[in-house]
C-alpha cells in the first residue's frame, strides 16, 4: 500500500479527503509513564508543588488533541466532537496510565488527535514532577481503536 502522504513525485502534500464521505469517526489511543515510587507518591497523596498533576494533565491532553494540526504538518483541522482522557494510577508500574478518545464527524480519522492528547498528558505529568524524577519514562503510545471511514474499524490486539 502507498503512502498517502508523499505525492506521485515522492514530495510531500496534504492529503485531499475533499470527495470522501463525512462519517462518524472515533479513536482511542493509549500509553504510560512510568516513574520512581517517590515521584508516584506524591501524585497520589496530591503532594505536587505544581498543583493537581493528573487533572492539570487531563485539560493538557484535551488541549493538546485540539491542537494537533499545528503541531503535526499535515494533519487536516478536524470539527472534533469529543476528547475525553483518562488518567489512572497504577502502583504496580509505578506511574500512570493515559487513554484518550476523539470523536468527530468528518472525513478522515481522529487517530493522530488521540495519540497527541495521550503524549500531551504524559508530556505534562513529567513536566509537573521532573524535580522529583527526572528519569521517567514515557512508553506505550499507540492506537487502540479506530472506526469508521473506508478503511473501517482496526482493534489493537
Amino acid at each position: 500500500m502507498p503512502l498517502t502522504h508523499f505525492d506521485a513525485q515522492g514530495q510531500a502534500h496534504m492529503v485531499d479527503v475533499s470527495d470522501k464521505t463525512v462519517t462518524d469517526r472515533v479513536a482511542i489511543a493509549a500509553g504510560y509513564i512510568k516513574m520512581a515510587t517517590e515521584a508516584f507518591d506524591i501524585i497520589s497523596e496530591g503532594r505536587a508543588k505544581k498543583g493537581d498533576v493528573l487533572g492539570i494533565a487531563r485539560l493538557a491532553g484535551i488541549m493538546g488533541a485540539k491542537k494537533t494540526p499545528d503541531l503535526i504538518p499535515l494533519c487536516h483541522p478536524l470539527p472534533i466532537t469529543k476528547v475525553a482522557v483518562e488518567l489512572t494510577l497504577d502502583p504496580d508500574l509505578p506511574g500512570v496510565q493515559i487513554e484518550a478518545t476523539v470523536k468527530t464527524s468528518g472525513q478522515t480519522g481522529v487517530e493522530m488527535e488521540a495519540l497527541t492528547a495521550v503524549s500531551t498528558a504524559a508530556l505534562t505529568v513529567y513536566d509537573m514532577t521532573k524535580a522529583v524524577d527526572k528519569a521517567m519514562e514515557i512508553c506505550g503510545i499507540r492506537v487502540l481503536l479506530k472506526d469508521g471511514g473506508k478503511s473501517g474499524r482496526y482493534e489493537a490486539e
